[in-house]
């Protein structure tokens, strides 16, 4: 049995799910050395939500950020995560934008590249798997794992097996929510080694207390890669923790070859950001504990934080318990859509409104809607009749690949991002996040003019007070 291979997820997922994914760039910067030292497969560092939130919370060019980790990870391959044609926006984006983006990830120092889709639907990869393969780089497909009434261990081999021969280079299971129990994980495993040639990597959630036994479980069914976070920063809604993973595997025939002294330089640095989020409540308490409850609403780390952080805001917090158990139904009557990006947020978002409108449906969301429409993909269960009637009314939904109805939009988006280029890059930036985008090539256009001005009063001698 070859070593097992770990992939760290504390500069993307891991803040991702414990804080909201705010972590700055300058936070990162003093480790990023001692990561790239570790020797570990990979660094999570770029993708799902952190290019909105570099934009929209910490008035970052996210653009930045992945050649400023890329300048300090010299030895490590950097991976990031890719909503296949939702790019890491929250629609479905013309080919030519899929094309140009995954092009601008890898020659800004991505490496691998780990595409998804929220329903599974294999024509919402294929755009981001070819376009990834023709930049030459690690092409990983994730299927979202969830359980259903038609989601089993049969129905992930086959669908292995097909990303395997749409061009994947290695297969993850991508178990998003924690959902995915210690022995269900080994007799995954053991089909997916069966039915693929290509290397397994398991990306799981502690949320509901269990990842550390699935992770020890994929194990010795063989799984290539896990992914895990550095202590401070893992269980409650992240990954299990790194360093006891190492030293429970070292000396086994699975040893991943880490060293724990250099684990622990990593894990002192990050100590002391969490204390800070504690401290300013960036980290809630609440995505803390391990919440069994997990395995009955198959609520996601993310989506958690963020329904606690939506229903703050509203001044309802004390109806979480209501809308959690809202959000199993609102994903029965949808047709199953497995809970992760865009479709955890768009559930979880009607879910709220069902609860606090106090009546089901009253209030749609135009999300919710295109996803009974068709325009996400398809859902592993056919949704209702009698319910797409209720939400859509007369309107017809559609059944061809979404991004088929998508007319090419670089020309047209480079057009409208005229006036604040700075960069071929935002253009992209601009196609996924228009609003936050506007406003951040604003502020930096002002940024750079007071800049400008403070430079030239210091060539002509001038003191500003």
């Amino acid at each position: 049995m070859a070593k097992v291979k770990i992939t760290e997820t504390v500069l993307r997922d891991s803040h991702q799910s414990l804080a909201a994914t705010r972590m700055t760039t300058a936070e990162m910067i003093p480790i990023l050395e001692a990561l790239d030292d570790v020797g570990y497969h990979a660094l999570e560092a770029w993708g799902g939500a952190t290019f909105d939130s570099c934009l929209r919370f910490l008035n970052e060019d996210p653009w930045e950020r992945l050649r400023t980790i890329r300048a300090h990870v010299k030895n490590t391959k950097l991976q990031m995560l890719f909503r296949g044609q939702n790019i890491l926006g929250y629609r479905h984006y013309a080919d030519d934008v899929v094309e140009y983006f995954v092009q601008k990830s890898i020659a800004n120092g991505i490496d691998i590249i780990r595409i998804f889709d929220a329903l599974n639907d294999p024509r919402n990869l294929k755009t981001a798997i070819n376009a990834t393969k023709k930049e030459g780089g690690h092409v990983q497909v994730a299927f979202s794992y969830t359980t259903s009434p038609v989601h089993n261990n049969d129905y992930f081999a086959k669908l292995a097996k097909d990303m395997e021969s749409m061009g994947a280079d290695s297969i993850c299971i991508k178990d998003m929510s924690g959902l995915l129990l210690p022995y269900d994980a080994y007799d995954l495993v053991k089909k997916l080694k069966a039915s693929v040639k290509v290397p397994i990597e398991l990306h799981t959630h502690y949320t509901a207390g269990v990842a550390s036994m699935t992770t020890m479980k994929a194990i010795e069914a063989g799984v290539d890669i896990i992914d895990t976070a550095i202590s401070p920063f893992a269980m409650g809604t992240s990954q299990p923790a790194t360093e006891p993973i190492v030293a429970a595997l070292a000396g086994t025939e699975f040893d991943t070859g880490l060293d724990l002294e250099k684990l622990n330089v990593v894990s002192k640095y990050f100590d002391t950001i969490r204390e800070k989020y504690l401290e300013s409540g960036l980290i809630n308490p609440k995505v803390l504990k391990v919440d069994v409850n997990a395995l009955r609403y198959q609520v996601p780390g993310g989506m958690l934080s963020n329904l606690v952080s939506q229903l703050k805001q509203a001044g309802k917090l004390d109806q979480l318990d209501e809308v959690l158990a809202e959000v199993p139904r609102v994903r029965a009557d949808a047709g199953y859509p497995p809970l992760v990006t865009p479709t955890s947020q768009i559930v979880g978002t009607q879910a709220v409104f069902n609860v606090i409108s106090g009546e089901r449906y009253k209030i749609v969301t135009k999300e919710f809607k295109g996803i009974v429409h068709g325009d996400y993909g398809t859902t592993p269960v056919p949704i209702a009749d009698a319910f797409k009637k209720q939400i859509l009314g007369n309107e017809k939904p559609i059944t061809c690949r979404p991004a088929d109805n998508i007319k090419p939009e670089l020309s047209s988006l480079r057009e409208k991002v005229k006036p604040y280029m700075e960069q071929e890059e935002d253009v992209l930036t601009y196609a996924l996040f228009e609003q936050v985008a506007t406003k951040f090539f604003e502020d930096r256009k002002a940024r750079l003019y007071e800049l400008d001005g403070a430079n030239a009063d210091k060539d002509l001698g001038v003191h500003s007070v």
